[in-house]
């Protein structure tokens, strides 16, 4: 494991258990969960959640995730490692899959994440979002529809799978504390930053509900 500060991002579905496991990953590291929509976003987001544009949201995510790199960056520049719940990788991959048209260059020197792509069976992904005691919005719903596409989108994000179907979190943690933090499994080698998220297009549905 390299020297200084590390900086980790889980990544994956809804209900893979990235919300569970970001704070437990994060006191196992001795880090800090720093939030990709920061408090003063909060409000924003629900009028955004709202509205029909795929373009406009993944927008508003984007400027969310920028405001919160500069915490990131603080923190990793004074010592202590940060977990986040989903980086720009989630950003990108959930809106071209729900419709954005937009092309997205991100600048090459954003701190690189470590990142883990959390999976599970689709049976039990289906029974923890059943378990939830949130109200979906309409995005969320939407993402159901096209899983597959999110995970193709996903697919050009260096990322190290994790699976974590029919374990604890607990057990999951440790899952992750002994992978190989040396190189990335699967996806393409490439930082974040180090080209153009030009996504192929993605086909609406016959109904228009994901080219909106």
């Amino acid at each position: 494991m390299s020297e200084g500060p590390l900086f980790e991002s889980l990544e994956g579905l809804r209900g893979t258990g990235k919300s569970t496991i970001a704070p437990l990953l994060a006191h196992a590291r001795g880090a800090v969960v720093v939030p990709t929509v920061p408090v003063s976003f909060q409000a924003l987001r629900q009028q955004v959640d709202r509205r029909t544009s795929a373009d406009a949201r993944m927008c508003f995510y984007l400027s969310a995730l920028f405001t919160a790199t500069d915490e990131i960056q603080r923190h990793l520049d004074a010592g202590t490692s940060v977990v986040v719940e989903s980086y720009f990788a989630r950003c990108l991959a959930n809106h071209r899959a729900l419709g954005a048209r937009l092309h997205v260059t991100l600048p090459a020197d954003l701190p690189e994440p470590t990142t883990y792509q959390l999976t599970c069976a689709e049976d039990e992904r289906q029974r923890r979002l059943l378990a939830r005691d949130k109200p979906n919005s309409p995005w969320d719903l939407l993402s159901e529809v096209v899983p597959d596409r999110i995970n193709a989108a996903y697919a050009q994000f260096p990322m190290r799978p994790i699976d974590t179907t029919g374990l604890a979190p607990e057990q999951i943690v440790t899952v992750i504390l002994t992978t190989d933090n040396e190189g990335a499994c699967g996806g393409n080698t490439e930082s974040v930053g180090a080209h153009p998220h030009v996504l192929p297009a993605v086909p609406g549905r016959s109904d228009g509900t994901c080219s909106r």
